[in-house]
């Protein structure tokens, strides 16, 4: 078998120390009473661990930087309402803290990875993980490169304590079962659900709220289809469930971007929004709010996200340790895209 590495943590332990004091043995920007340092170096020979950059970093903030990598294509991140508040967030905390952030987007796993090992060399002091994945490799990867990070998830992360990282989380679940009450509460039968990229851990958490939703109230909730948050992507989706044997009167969309599409194409094809159609979102972007009729659509608060996980990471920076904390912030904008299910359905053909 391969020899495992040591850590900061492996050293801090034979030391009997804190791994902020390993680091500050290393660095010189605060006094180590003699004794303490003389073991940590004694600990350090034994184990066979030399001081990473990401270590020096955490103690000198020489970098006086996070980052945040985004694994999107262009046109999905150009059609995100999610990002642009999020980094306001982001910022928002950084620049009164004197750091700034490094924004890096990528279109693979191996360049995403690239960019998160020359990170730990001391580009960035830590980082902010979205976008969580099924089997996402990367906390595993912070704990290698002892890159302090925080994941910005949708359910308290196991994934995140198991690898001794923060957490901030967002419950969207919930917004989701109350969207399919009100369509239910409204009489409709026939609901469908046009998800984001099922690789997504966020996109498996609604698909998930939306199928047991929809079954607790005894109706089929097999109507779901997959898409990638583009409106190209809403389109299709919209096509191919009011192209089935039994088109829903309802539909439930992963993002704003693809309801929109949705709802143009259902007019273009003649029917009215909501008297033969009802629609919901998700993001309450600025635009949701100003159609006709207006989309009722779900506000998960990416600002108050950015600002909450930003706070995380700089207290992890500081000392703190690791925490998972929920934030209370998801709001149902129930609007004029919904309303009575149409008593005798008509769906227009293509």
């Amino acid at each position: 078998m391969p020899r495992v590495r040591p850590t900061i943590g492996d050293v801090a332990r034979a030391a009997g120390v804190s791994k902020g004091t390993v680091s500050l043995a290393y660095s010189g920007k605060r006094p180590v009473a003699d004794e303490t340092r003389r073991r940590i170096l004694e600990a350090a020979a034994t184990l066979g661990w030399t001081p990473s950059e990401s270590a020096r970093a955490l103690a000198t903030s020489r970098a006086a930087a996070i980052g945040l990598v985004l694994a999107r294509t262009p046109d999905v991140l150009a059609a995100d309402s999610f990002f642009p508040r999020f980094i306001s967030g982001c910022e928002s905390v950084l620049s009164g803290a004197g750091m700034g952030l490094l924004l890096n987007v990528v279109t693979s796993a191996e360049a995403e990875e690239a960019v998160y090992r020359r990170h730990a060399a001391g580009r960035v002091d830590g980082v902010l993980l979205l976008d969580i994945r099924r089997d996402d490799p990367r906390p595993a990867l912070m704990a290698e490169l002892e890159l302090p990070a925080v994941m910005l998830t949708g359910h308290r992360p196991s994934e995140a304590e198991r690898h001794g990282l923060s957490a901030v989380y967002v419950e969207g679940a919930p917004a989701i079962r109350r969207l399919v009450g009100a369509l239910v509460d409204a009489g409709h039968r026939h609901i469908a659900h046009v998800t984001g990229p099922l690789t997504m851990l966020h996109a498996i958490e609604r698909r998930e709220a939306f199928v047991t939703a929809v079954r607790d109230h005894g109706l089929d909730p097999t109507r779901v289809v997959e898409a990638d948050f583009t409106a190209a992507a809403g389109h299709d989706a919209t096509a191919a469930l009011l192209d089935g044997p039994e088109p829903p009167t309802a539909i439930v969309y992963a993002n704003d971007v693809m309801a929109i599409a949705g709802l143009s194409l259902a007019r273009s094809r003649g029917l009215r929004v909501p008297e033969d159609l009802s629609l919901t979102g998700y993001d309450n972007t600025e635009l949701s709010g100003h159609l006709s009729p207006a989309l009722t659509s779900v506000d998960s608060d990416p600002y108050a996200s950015g600002v909450r996980a930003t706070q995380r990471l700089l207290a992890d920076l500081l000392g703190d340790p690791p925490a998972a904390e929920h934030l209370d912030c998801v709001r149902v904008h129930e609007r004029g895209s919904i309303g009575p299910a149409p008593t005798h359905p008509s769906i227009p053909a293509s």
